[in-house]
């Protein structure tokens, strides 16, 4: 057993979700994106004496709709607080948030590793606070510029329970938040935008042991993959420095993507360092059974839920389910597509298949795409009908069906004269030429070398030009040539 082995990580994320509200959390200030550095700001924002904050209704939704789908608790009675620091981006000098009564607590991840094994990853808390600005230090070669657009945009903060064993199940338990998010429309989980950023606590301990370590917090990472190399490197790391006698220092580190470690940045902060106190500017918001009754309503089908179904009554695979509820656009379309045929598995051959190869090459969304689910639909019954050969679908009547997605694919087929010959008096006088043309191929034939078949079939299909119905063909060559 080597060194790194004696050990296991025990890691517990904290994931701040940039709600897609159209105002801050506050005030009526913007939160649109990319918008002129210190153009969307206001005296509330901005921190002004004598200024008051209002509660944006819509982050309670937000939170709401977060909490319901990772069967969380709701509370009923959601007080604010201020969390005293300092930073140039935080105008007034703190944060408004959520300290003994998080709008959410409990609830779970679920995660499936690469062997397909799921895990629940249990959630300590959701809480509502409000971002701060951005600090800028590659605009000037000698300051520091900051931008406060950003300052009092909401933010949901989750914080899991440590419970993540590794960089590989930190990059699910990521992934699956960010799809969560994107089904319930309250985040466009961008993570390169800074709509999704991650701070990850990370202890070692000896396995068995059930003391957790001295843990580090890693800051200033801007990919999944990112998180898992930080996670990775911290696991080493801090190992490292346990068998050399060394003690780990209770600290937050920065990630350096370009060469793969952390560094030192300060040493971390207790909860008591930041003077927790009530908000005196808000009043509680008081969340009633009824109000949550009418949020869960409205709840889209979530991506966990459609696996299941996709697995279980539709009988796709675990990859087919994976791929198709990877974004809300492809499972709704998918799901559009299979009220209109009962072919599950030719639905989804198509939709990851032909379909996201055409939206992948033209960077399109599936909202963009022109072709509505019942006409794939139909090209899958022509199909199913052996009216037309798949090849000829996916290589003649889908290309011109995105030229003309108001011609039903019937139609094109029959303009592309593409429909399969099914007459099997036609089909014989073919069989009978191919037949005639190679005499010494049927003496072959009869003398058991019976894999000719396919030579003939392949003939008669060149003279059909792919018309030919390949089932009843088969057939008709077989019987023609046992006749002989």
């Amino acid at each position: 057993m080597s060194t790194y082995e004696k050990y296991e990580a025990v890691i517990g994320l904290e994931v701040h979700i940039q709600l897609s509200t159209k105002s801050k959390m506050y005030c009526s200030d913007s939160t649109e994106y990319g918008a002129l550095p210190n153009s969307l700001v206001s005296p509330i924002s901005l921190g002004h004496p004598g200024t008051l904050p209002k509660v944006n209704k819509s982050a309670i939704d937000f939170a709401i709709k977060l909490g319901l789908a990772t069967n969380s608790n709701i509370t009923k009675e959601n007080m604010f607080a201020r969390k005293n620091y300092f930073y140039a981006d935080l105008p007034k000098g703190y944060q408004i948030t959520q300290d003994k009564t998080p709008i959410c607590t409990g609830g779970f991840i679920l995660i499936r590793n690469a062997d397909k094994s799921e895990k629940k990853i249990n959630l300590t808390r959701i809480h509502m606070e409000e971002d701060a600005g951005k600090s800028m230090h590659d605009q000037d070669p000698d300051d520091t510029l900051i931008d406060l657009n950003r300052a009092g945009v909401p933010l949901c903060e989750i914080v899991s329970e440590p419970e993540i064993c590794n960089g590989e199940e930190a990059y699910a338990y990521l992934s699956e938040i960010r799809k969560l998010v994107r089904y319930l429309d309250i985040c466009d989980g961008n993570m390169e935008e800074g709509s999704l950023r991650c701070d990850a606590n990370i202890s070692v301990r000896i396995k068995g042991s059930t003391r957790f370590g001295k843990r580090t917090e890693v800051k200033n990472m801007n990919s999944f993959r990112n998180v898992q190399r930080a996670i990775d490197f911290e696991f080493h790391r801090q190992i490292d420095e346990l068998e050399n006698g060394n003690e780990i220092i209770t600290e937050t580190r920065g990630f350096d993507a370009v060469k793969g470690t952390t560094f030192s940045q300060r040493l971390k902060e207790e909860s008591n360092d930041y003077r927790y106190f009530p908000e005196p500017d808000l009043q509680p918001v008081i969340v009633t059974q009824e109000y949550i009754a009418a949020i869960k309503k409205d709840l889209p089908e979530l991506p966990n839920d459609l696996y299941k179904r996709y697995v279980k009554e539709l009988k796709l695979s675990d990859y087919d389910a994976s791929i198709l509820t990877e974004t809300k656009g492809i499972a709704l379309y998918f799901n559009e597509l299979i009220s209109s045929t009962k072919n599950f598995k030719g639905a989804a051959n198509w939709v990851m298949g032909d379909i996201k190869s055409f939206l992948n090459e033209n960077a399109f969304h599936i909202e963009q795409f022109k072709i509505k689910p019942k006409q794939i639909a139909e090209l899958i019954a022509l199909i199913d009908e052996n009216k037309i050969s798949h090849a000829a679908a996916s290589q003649k009547v889908f290309p011109a069906m995105l030229q003309a997605p108001e011609k039903s694919p019937l139609a094109l087929a029959q303009e592309l004269n593409v429909l399969m010959e099914s007459n099997t008096d036609a089909l014989q006088e073919m069989i009978d030429t191919v037949i005639a043309k190679y005499p010494e191929k049927v003496i072959e034939y009869k003398n058991g070398k019976e894999t000719l078949l396919g030579m003939f079939m392949g003939e008669v299909m060149k003279l059909s030009k792919g018309k030919a119905d390949p089932k009843v063909t088969n057939q008709l060559v077989k019987e023609t040539l046992d006749k002989k």
